[in-house]
């Protein structure tokens, strides 16, 4: 008996070893499909290419008059060359349904995905207010539960059906812990989360009580379906009951991590937030980030951030909230204190299929040790994608925040931390910039970064390093978006939308942008802005001559779209699994 025993523990020690972890289910989004109106005789239509597709996949346009009951086929030939569709033969006073099938060998499959447009006429135009109804402004609104103003957005599948849900952190209100110029400021009520569907239904609400104070370093979360169950989480900070001091601040008690579910709302987990042991005071130890990483190319792991300007800690952890590495800028590592950023960068530097951290002016390998770093301080400014499509591989634009002999603006080999190029002057501050292909002049990805406080002001530099311009753009940050049917940028810069050296595209642009990304219809990118009380999603009516797949399924991008809600907001930016 006992000889059975002992083989049996064997077989199951040996079959233990063999077996390994089952890599999480790729998210599943539904087509994601678009319809505006243009004017009073067309609607576009548009929707997603995913990467499943074959690649010789047609597509075609089914619309339902709204009171009909069957969907009538309103394309002559199938579309092929794009994921988008004009309608010419709607009509004013009438609301349509669109949904799209795919053609597969000569025969259509259905998919997911639907959308709804209204054909407003010159009459409603002229009897509504003055901002509403007004053609060629192609936006969806979500009207909110309260009368609240956003100050992030979360976007994820919170209920398994192929749409991408929100979740909506307010008031408007952003404290910073840093003590001068008053930068703190006492938090007015605590920060709420939010939970919309798809289609703008109410779904929970979730208080991040007084224990979390209202501002960006304070209350990170995150949305995304860690543990591969097709229902997206949410994961933040939290801490238990009011720990305020008369003065409002937040010196003392327990702090957590937490899961929440995007189903209920309810807390479903939590372990320890990383220590305030080490830090110096309450400005350094009141800077946190919360980021995704495919630390073993297959699985989502989570990743939390204590410390920018001193002490940095950083953990990984697992769905199961178990710790897979821990790195602290202390000891050995010394030398890395200090050189955190505004917000945390993942992307696969050394294509192993694993990702790396680039946390500020260094990098940290998939395992949890340090790859290079610059000694340049904290930067304001980081861009991670393959921005000199001459050279190998992806470099990273860095704005530094802090006083620089040289290359306070510069480019870096993502893999290496070698300067490729850099500003030989002085900088001083350079607090603000961007990233984007936005001058068909030259070759790869335009940077721009500029001075907030002396210094010599503005910077545009090819992706060669060849100095374009030292004049403002008309913002020290502006928000590039791919909106037009080229592979060009566009800018946003206060309520317009515009070519670098050309057309305005689209004027009246209304509300604080709080996120820009791929979120529905083809390969363009979304504007969402946040206005008292609404949601509102801006997507372009402008007809494309290519398709693209879907950036939501380009792995670096998708984790870039999670990142908004913790740090200081930086576009989502393409890994090279899927270059334009």
């Amino acid at each position: 008996m006992k000889k059975i025993f002992f083989v049996a523990l064997i077989v199951i020690f040996f079959y233990s070893c063999t077996q390994k972890e089952q890599p999480v289910p790729e998210e599943k989004i539904d087509r994601g499909v678009v319809a505006l109106q243009v004017d009073e005789t067309h609607a576009y239509v548009g929707w997603r290419l995913l990467k499943e597709d074959p690649v010789d996949a047609a597509f075609n346009v089914y619309r339902l008059r709204v009171g009909d009951t069957l969907y009538q086929k309103v394309n002559n030939e199938p579309v092929r060359t794009s994921t988008n569709f004009m309608d010419e033969t709607v009509k004013i006073g009438q609301a349509y349904r669109y949904r799209i099938k795919t053609i597969v060998n000569n025969s259509e499959i259905e998919t997911p995905g639907l959308a709804y447009v209204y054909m407003v006429g010159k009459a409603e135009r002229e009897l509504a207010e003055p901002t509403a109804y007004m053609l060629n402004k192609p936006y969806y609104s979500i009207r909110l539960k309260d009368e609240v103003s956003i100050n992030r957005i979360g976007i994820g599948d919170l209920n398994n059906d192929g749409a991408y849900d929100f979740v909506i952190q307010h008031p408007d209100f952003n404290t910073d812990p840093y003590y001068r110029l008053f930068y703190w400021k006492r938090s007015m009520e605590p920060y709420t989360l939010d939970a919309y569907s798809s289609k703008g239904e109410f779904l929970w609400r979730y208080e991040m009580g007084w224990g979390i104070e209202s501002g960006t370093w304070f209350a990170p979360f995150i949305v995304y379906d860690i543990d591969g169950d097709g229902y997206a989480e949410i994961y933040a900070k939290a801490a238990e009951g009011d720990p305020r001091e008369l003065d409002g601040h937040v010196l003392e008690g327990p702090e957590y991590l937490v899961k929440i579910d995007g189903q209920t709302g309810k807390v479903v987990k939590r372990t320890n937030w990383l220590s305030k042991e080490g830090f110096e005071n309450y400005n350094y130890w009141s800077r946190n980030f919360l980021v995704i990483g495919y630390f073993d190319g297959l699985n989502p792991s989570l990743v939390m951030q204590r410390g920018t300007y001193t002490v940095i800690k950083i953990e990984a952890l697992n769905k199961n909230f178990e710790k897979q590495w821990y790195f602290e800028s202390s000891g050995d590592y010394k030398k890395y204190r200090g050189q955190g950023g505004h917000a945390i960068h993942t992307a696969d530097v050394n294509f192993d299929g694993k990702d790396e951290l680039i946390p500020g002016t260094f990098a940290i390998g998939h395992d949890g040790k340090p790859l290079w770093h610059l000694g340049l301080g904290h930067n304001d400014v980081g861009v991670v994608t393959d921005i000199n499509p001459a050279r190998p591989g992806m470099e990273v634009f860095y704005g530094i925040e802090s006083r620089a002999d040289k290359n306070g603006v510069c480019l870096v080999d993502a893999a290496t931390g070698e300067i490729i190029w850099g500003y030989e002057g002085k900088t001083t501050h350079v607090h603000g910039g961007m990233a984007g292909d936005i001058d068909p002049d030259y070759p790869g990805i335009e940077c721009y970064a500029g001075e907030s406080k002396g210094g010599d002001g503005y910077f545009l530099y090819s992706a060669e390093g060849q100095s374009l311009s030292k004049e403002s753009l008309g913002t020290l940050s502006p928000t590039p978006v791919w909106w037009d049917a080229d592979d060009l940028k566009e800018l946003k810069i206060r309520d317009k939308l515009f070519k670098y050296k050309g057309d305005t595209l689209l004027t009246g642009i209304e509300g604080k942008v709080i996120l820009v990304a791929d979120i529905i219809g083809d390969w363009r990118e979304e504007i969402v802005t946040g206005l008292p009380g609404e949601l509102r999603i801006y997507s372009t009516n402008i007809p494309a001559t290519s398709r693209k797949i879907c950036l939501m399924q380009n792995r670096q991008y998708r984790v870039g779209v999670t990142r908004s809600t913790a740090g200081y907001a930086a576009p989502p930016q393409l890994g090279l699994e899927q270059k334009k």
